[in-house]
């Protein structure tokens, strides 16, 4: 049957260093559960693992994807549960280590298959919300989905746009699409969720970001400034960056908002969490 070690937690509560570990004393490989480590061009914001580390562990699903390719949680599934197969085949382990709420979910239960977004759906919808803003992506989704607006998170436009994108496309509701049906997998999961005092780990947040624009986060958030409306950089780190690179803010401010923003998702990490994940596995302390 095989088992997958899931390892998994808010943002910079050492994750990659745990996995590093494990992998490193039982020779398994690890595959990220991480939205943009994905992406190449963004290995500072994305964290990605140093040179040092790729070479002492193999890492799967980093650093493959151009910044303009399409993504989702359902293709994350399909490639990590092929390539976790194969490791289990060969190894009878295989780690999983990243803090995607959305891939971490797909993985260990599945998610319901939603329909590819063509460009040019993706495309006319981003300039509609760019163009019209966030009341207009609320009521169109009320109007196209009234019970998914209920329920979904209003505050996150991105995932609002998003439900309007996967309608368009699929030509049925979100209510529809979404059976919320959990597949059972074959191989066992456990779980290794890292959990710390929250002072302890904002502290670490800080001292992150701190490092983040030692090793050159500006200049990074600079050579893809011209593609900043891609989905790929709609991300903390980055959004701040542009967000000083128009002149809204300065840039002491926006190194702080960097702060903040990722102290904020890090909390979200943590519902989520515990809500999905904290009551079937192990918590450690560390």
């Amino acid at each position: 049957m095989g088992r997958v070690i899931v390892i998994t937690g808010p943002t910079a509560s050492g994750k990659s260093a745990l996995a590093l570990e494990l992998a490193s004393k039982r020779g398994l490989e690890i595959i990220s559960a991480d939205s943009r480590q994905i992406y190449t061009g963004i290995p500072i914001v994305s964290a990605l693992p140093s040179d040092e580390e790729l070479a002492s562990v193999k890492h799967h699903l980093i650093d493959m994807l151009p910044l303009d390719a399409y993504y989702s949680a359902s293709m994350f599934e399909e490639e990590a549960l092929r390539i976790a197969r194969h490791q289990l085949s060969e190894r009878g382990e295989v780690i999983v280590c990243g803090g995607s709420m959305m891939y971490i979910d797909a993985f260990c239960y599945g998610i319901d298959a939603l329909p590819t977004i063509p460009e040019e759906i993706r495309q006319a919808t981003y300039q509609e919300a760019e163009e019209k803003g966030p009341e207009w992506a609320l009521s169109t989704l009320k109007t196209m989905d009234p019970a998914y607006y209920d329920k979904v998170d209003r505050s996150n436009m991105k995932r609002v746009i998003h439900a309007i994108e996967i309608m368009r496309a699929g030509g049925k509701s979100m209510t529809d699409l979404l059976t919320g049906e959990k597949k059972k997998r074959e191989f066992e999961i456990d779980f290794r969720y890292i959990d710390m005092p929250r002072d302890i780990l904002f502290k670490r947040i800080n001292e992150r970001v701190d490092r983040m624009i030692e090793a050159g986060l500006e200049e990074e958030a600079r050579r893809v400034y011209p593609l900043r409306g891609l989905n790929s950089l709609n991300t903390v780190g980055l959004k701040e960056m542009f967000a000083y690179f128009d002149g809204q803010m300065d840039r002491t401010t926006a190194i702080e908002r960097i702060k903040k923003n990722t102290r904020v998702y890090a909390k979200k990490q943590e519902t989520w969490h515990s809500r999905r994940l904290r009551n079937m596995g192990k918590k450690i302390e560390r």
